[in-house]
């Protein structure tokens, strides 16, 4: 008989928490919680009330507050940290992890300062770890609801990324594989800062007509700095790309969309993200996007405005404006 392959997800934060609760049914499952109340109430109460509001988890995921003792005996590592935490978690967790064993990221942030991506992060730490991403329009409460979703793992291997799609998927949770990690990571990085562009666009009354100008305006700037950067074209036009887009610039458990919101109705940035729970990402990414452009030469007009909102303090109306007076080139063009 072939023994299951343990898993260790290491963050347990909505996303981290969801994945967990998922794999769980599958095969045996720990997460690891910074903080051991928390831990405590997914081992015994099976909630994570504070990120997961009335929701049950499965009854068999194991949770605990040490982090040797949730990764020592993992066959697959699964990082749900946030991008700013990233590094330090995984170099904590470093000596307590089994030789070659993949390391999987949830993480959809880049390194401030390297600008890295967080499997380079693990490619610099771990060195001979197997290391890709899950990525895809995954909203963490619908899930965990049971609404039909799908994503990505994307590995350098195929094969393996084929190993790890029986581990992540069930009836409802689809799971296509792929080995344009870089793509995947790029488009869930930059899709933050687009949905923050989204969530301006809504908070100051537009229209759906206005609304779909944005997002598809935003998806020709996501792909052509991606692809610039090494990603796959058709990775944009799919689930870590597209569909991750549209779904993190149109719901309302956006985080990041719910920045541009609140933003648009005239909040600072200190109100709005200090009532957060959770991180989002899309305030930190917005730098290192305008980084990353000027680095490749590439025409980001979007992302330029929601820099200045975050960064410059430019007003929502303002930047709106400032797009709106842009002249239109041909369609696949910049601008």
């Amino acid at each position: 008989m072939t023994r299951q392959a343990s898993v260790a997800v290491v963050g347990a934060g909505s996303w981290g928490t969801t994945v967990a609760s998922m794999v769980a049914r599958r095969t045996p499952t720990t997460i690891w919680a910074r903080r051991p109340e928390v831990a405590e109430e997914i081992a015994s109460e099976h909630t994570n009330e504070a990120y997961l509001p009335d929701r049950v988890l499965d009854p068999g995921l194991r949770a605990t507050a040490a982090l040797d003792e949730a990764v020592g005996e993992a066959d697959v590592v699964v990082m749900a940290v946030p991008s700013h935490g990233f590094r330090e978690v995984l170099e904590q967790a470093a000596p307590h992890l089994r030789p070659w064993i993949p390391v999987i990221s949830l993480s959809k942030g880049l390194e401030r300062g390297t600008r890295a991506r967080m499997t380079q992060v693990i490619s610099e730490v771990l060195p001979g770890h197997p290391a890709g991403v899950l990525a895809g329009p995954n909203l963490a409460r619908e899930i965990l609801d049971g609404y039909a979703a799908a994503a990505l793992v994307a590995m350098p291997d195929l094969r393996v990324a084929a190993a790890l799609q029986e581990i992540f998927r069930s009836t409802l949770f689809r799971v296509y594989t792929g080995t344009d990690v870089c793509g995947a990571e790029i488009a869930g990085a930059l899709k933050n800062v687009f949905a923050i562009a989204a969530g301006m666009a809504a908070g100051l009354g537009t229209g759906d007509n206005t609304l779909a100008l944005v997002i598809s305006r935003c998806l020709a700037e996501l792909t052509r700095l991606g692809v610039a950067m090494g990603g796959k074209r058709h990775t944009f036009a799919g689930l870590a790309g597209m569909g991750d887009l549209l779904a993190t610039c149109m719901s309302p458990q956006s985080r990041n969309r719910r920045v541009g919101l609140e933003l648009a109705r005239g909040r600072s940035l200190e109100e709005v993200t200090g009532e957060m729970t959770m991180v989002a990402e899309g305030v930190r990414t917005s730098r290192v996007v305008m980084e990353l452009a000027a680095e490749h030469g590439v025409e980001v007009p979007i992302a330029h405005e929601v820099h200045m909102v975050i960064n410059e303090g430019r007003t929502p109306e303002e930047a709106f404006r400032g797009l709106m007076r842009r002249r239109p080139t041909t369609e696949l063009a910049a601008g």
